[in-house]
């Protein structure tokens, strides 16, 4: 039973327990009081009729008909008269149990009035006793009134108190219940303050657990600027803090790898002529310019697909998710770049772009190649004349999709007929044993070759509108699959822009509320740029969600994890780290140092560490090593079997 049904409860008992013994004392003391009254009634009386008759000379038959006038009235139980010797003169008695109440309340509450006697006299001659009682029905009458009224009473004292103490108890309910959510929050893995109720013993208890969480929080943010000095020690260039030529290399080459990934774009930047500029203006203005031009590349990378990094010298590269003019884009950064470098006193500062799609089927090689080709043709005009220009690979960069409008009857008809399904990839713990297998939607469009995921969609749905449509046809899949499979979980991903939509919410909720046993088994993951760049959305999400028994973690985590400190009060359930982190893990000390301090850090908070992208044995091995709870890919597959 809960505290507050104890004190409701208590409170109850209390107050009946007083209304109670407030009835029974002024039961008892207005029967007290009455029988006191007929008491003296019947003494009065008696000496009264016994004057009466001491007045005259009194015979047998005055005396019988004195008595029985009186008598008739109705006023009297009793009338006796004795004479001297014992002998009864006259008497009159009233049949027994007419009060005008019930006969269990008299036999409950007896009135014990004392019967009223006198002597009748002639001078000093005794002429007999007479002996009076009255009659007790309007002392009952007045007695059972005077009970119910007093009950009356009671009742709305009672009633009054109830309504008061109630409350009084919610007053004590809110910020109760407050202080117990943070605790349960904090079991749960969210970390969160409250504001302190005015009760001192529950202000107390709740400083106390804020002044933990705000320990929590600030080792969490310490914790979290170490974890991204390392990385940005193994990862990034030293110089504009951009990622290095091998983490993007690496990068590029998951994107290619991965079929919801290859509507991407790779830009590769060259400013020309760098080392004249550096001769004019000296190395450390030299790096100003460098480190100015980065902050604008970095500005526009901010998001879930794209990624900037420095290779070499003034050589920089970008990879972005496809936009509807690439050629616009890469205007706006030369016009930008060509601004930091008038501020930097270069009045013509030469820009170069070449850019490159990822296609299907396409290889690292094979990309480079034919970006690398663009910037050089690029260079090769900008270094004749305009000291700016923009290739595209003609490869990569040909042919056009259908607008977006035309897609939204496909859609439409692929999910009347329900040519969707999922597709799924095991996450096994690093004994081999399957975690949840990890989910995502694909469609079968009639204007496309085969099952496409939605990843390779993903831009077009956005613009139709349809991604929190998709994603909770993905939802319903996947709860579907889970009734009809026992013992697995699943982990399926859906978009932010989902998240922020109330009517998704909603519907997701009333889908997993349906089964709490199903919702148990699920969890929803996002990529960690989207939830991080939504945070406050995600956090309301995560709350949401996590109350039907459904998980939440993060997918390609690694980026800004910069921001984990943010990311303590969300009760996440598991990270996956960006295969990026992964390549080559066995012979790379600074994502080892980077891996290990993520690990320790999302264990103290209870949330686990899965790998993606897992290739190599090796690197499998060396997970282990590092403390992650489990991984994803060709390895893990293989250490399954």
């Amino acid at each position: 039973m809960s505290m507050y049904r104890q004190l409701w409860l208590a409170m109850i008992v209390s107050t009946l327990l007083a209304l109670l013994g407030g009835l029974l004392a002024s039961t008892q003391n207005a029967r007290q009081y009455l029988s006191q009254q007929l008491t003296s009634k019947n003494v009065d009386n008696a000496a009264a009729l016994a004057l009466s008759l001491s007045r005259q000379e009194p015979d047998p038959v005055m005396v019988d008909l004195t008595v029985a006038s009186l008598f008739d009235s109705g006023h009297y139980e009793l009338i006796r008269v004795v004479d001297p010797a014992g002998k009864i003169m006259s008497e009159r008695i009233a049949p027994a149990g007419q009060y005008g109440v019930p006969d269990w309340f008299v036999r409950l509450l007896p009135l014990n009035g004392e019967a009223g006697e006198a002597s009748i006299s002639n001078g000093w001659r005794q002429l007999g006793t007479i002996t009076v009682i009255s009659n007790s029905g309007v002392a009952y009458r007045s007695l059972w009134n005077s009970i119910w009224q007093l009950m009356g009473a009671l009742c709305v004292t009672g009633l009054l108190g109830g309504y008061l103490g109630t409350r009084i108890l919610r007053r004590l309910q809110g910020p109760l219940d407050r202080v117990i959510g943070q605790a349960q929050a904090v079991s749960q893995r969210n970390f969160v303050t409250i504001e302190e109720p005015a009760v001192p013993e529950l202000r107390q208890l709740a400083a106390a657990m804020n002044s933990m969480v705000l320990r929590i929080k600030t080792m969490f943010e310490e914790e979290a600027g170490k974890l991204k000095d390392v990385r940005l020690k193994a990862n990034a260039d030293p110089l504009t803090g951009l990622a290095n030529q091998t983490f993007f290399v690496v990068q590029l080459l998951e994107s290619l790898e991965s079929e919801d990934k290859i509507d991407h774009t790779l830009l590769l930047v060259r400013l020309l002529d760098m080392s004249g500029i550096e001769a004019r203006l000296g190395t450390p203005a030299t790096n100003q310019l460098l480190k100015a031009c980065a902050k604008i590349l970095a500005d526009h990378t901010r998001g879930a697909n794209a990624l900037a990094a420095r290779f070499k010298d003034a050589d920089f590269a970008m990879l972005m998710h496809r936009t509807a003019d690439t050629h616009a884009l890469a205007d706006t950064l030369i016009l930008e770049l060509q601004a930091a470098g008038r501020q930097a006193q270069v009045d013509h500062l030469q820009v170069a772009i070449g850019l490159a799609r990822l296609q299907p089927g396409q290889d690292l090689a094979g990309l480079m190649a034919e970006a690398t080709s663009a910037l050089a043709q690029a260079a090769g005009s900008a270094a004749a004349g305009g000291g700016r220009a923009v290739h595209h690979a003609s490869t990569a960069m040909s042919g056009t999709s259908p607008a977006a409008s035309q897609w939204m009857p496909v859609f439409q008809q692929a999910l009347e007929e329900k040519r969707v399904r999922l597709a799924s990839t095991p996450v096994v713990d690093l004994n081999g044993r399957l975690i949840h297998r990890e989910c995502v939607l694909e469609v079968l469009l009639q204007n496309q070759d085969g099952w496409q995921p939605m990843g390779r969609l993903s831009q077009i749905a956005e613009q139709l509108g349809l991604t929190s449509t998709l994603d909770m046809k993905a939802v319903q899949l996947g709860l579907a699959q889970l009734k009809e499979v026992p013992g697995i979980s699943l982990a399926i991903t859906i978009s932010a822009i989902s998240c922020r939509e109330a009517r998704f919410v909603k519907e997701l909720l009333g889908e997993l509320a349906h089964d709490a046993s199903l919702a148990s088994r699920l969890s929803l993951q996002l990529p960690e740029a989207d939830a991080t760049e939504q945070l406050p959305a995600f956090r309301a999400f995560c709350v949401a969600v996590k109350k039907t028994g459904c998980s939440v973690g993060l997918q390609h985590v690694g980026r800004q994890l910069g921001d984990i400190g943010q990311l303590h009060d969300l009760g996440l359930s598991y990270l996956k780290v960006d295969s990026s982190f992964i390549r080559g893990l066995h012979y790379n000390t600074g994502n080892q140092n980077f891996l290990r301090g993520l690990t320790s850090i999302a264990h103290h908070i209870g949330t686990d560490v899965y790998a993606e992208g897992v290739v190599d044995p090796l690197e499998l091995a060396e997970l282990a090593a590092l403390g992650l709870n489990g991984a994803a890919g060709p390895a893990a597959r293989e250490h399954t079997g």
